[in-house]
């Protein structure tokens, strides 16, 4: 079984931090939630030890069997957990956990669709970071859940700050749940279609992708574009508000 000098396990897509000044980072974001934590990948406990040291309860989730022994040994105060992060319950009130770069995409889609946490706390590739908090574009992905979470891209960790050393750099990604969320529940599914069909969408101009997308006249295709104060935007120009206002004023 291949392991790195520190334990990691390669298969496992194991990149332990190490980089004091994105744990200082991560935990001070941290600080600033509330409630229970529940950490996705502790590995060695480089942030478990600190995020036990805030002195709320604290769940570890970890699939490599020797790291739950030892951290159960080393931190009798946290109830360290053997198990998979895509099957485990997302039910603490904050999230957080340096996210094996290959799962990042699966586990960040099992998170949006979970119900009970308020804040999210996560180290994951650079790249996935910077797109689902919108810089340089906004993604599918984002515009879809946009409406009930707050993305943010809190700092970025070189990737010699992860023994070993992954590929690519790292990123503080934070997820909040919004407590007034701009769409109804309700209509989540068919916005999310409606998000989906505009990205694919055909026409130059956001009015005529809008048009063509939802098979809309021209006229209201238009009405509802400057209605969001879009005009000569694109779809991944488009903010939080004025995909809502965009949705609001079509379904008006």
């Amino acid at each position: 079984m291949s392991r790195s000098p520190r334990g990691g396990r390669h298969e496992l897509g194991q990149n332990f931090l190490v980089h004091s000044p994105s744990i200082k980072t991560i935990t001070d974001l941290v600080r600033s939630t509330s409630g229970p934590l529940l950490e996705l990948g502790a590995g060695d406990g480089a942030l478990t030890r600190h995020l036990a040291a805030l002195g709320r309860p604290l769940t570890a989730i970890e699939i490599d069997e020797r790291c739950v022994r030892q951290l159960a040994a080393r931190l009798p105060t946290v109830d360290v957990v053997h198990a998979d992060a895509l099957h485990v319950d997302l039910d603490a009130p904050t999230i957080v956990g340096n996210i094996p770069f290959h799962l990042t995409t699966p586990i960040l889609r099992r998170l949006l669709r979970a119900q009970r946490w308020k804040q999210a706390v996560l180290l994951t590739q650079w790249e996935v970071a910077r797109k689902r908090a919108g810089v340089g574009g906004g993604t599918l992905m984002t515009a879809q859940n946009a409406p009930w979470y707050r993305f943010a891209l809190r700092g970025r960790v070189p990737r010699g700050g992860f023994a070993p050393a992954p590929s690519v750099d790292g990123g503080i990604l934070t997820i909040d749940r919004r407590a007034s969320p701009l769409i109804g529940a309700d209509d989540k599914r068919a916005y999310e279609q409606f998000v989906a069909a505009v990205f694919a969408g055909r026409g130059g101009r956001l009015e005529r992708i809008v048009h063509h997308a939802t098979r809309s006249s021209p006229s209201t295709a238009r009405s509802a574009v400057l209605r969001a104060d879009a005009r000569g935007a694109l779809p991944r120009d488009l903010t939080a508000e004025q995909w809502a206002l965009l949705w609001s004023a079509l379904r008006g």
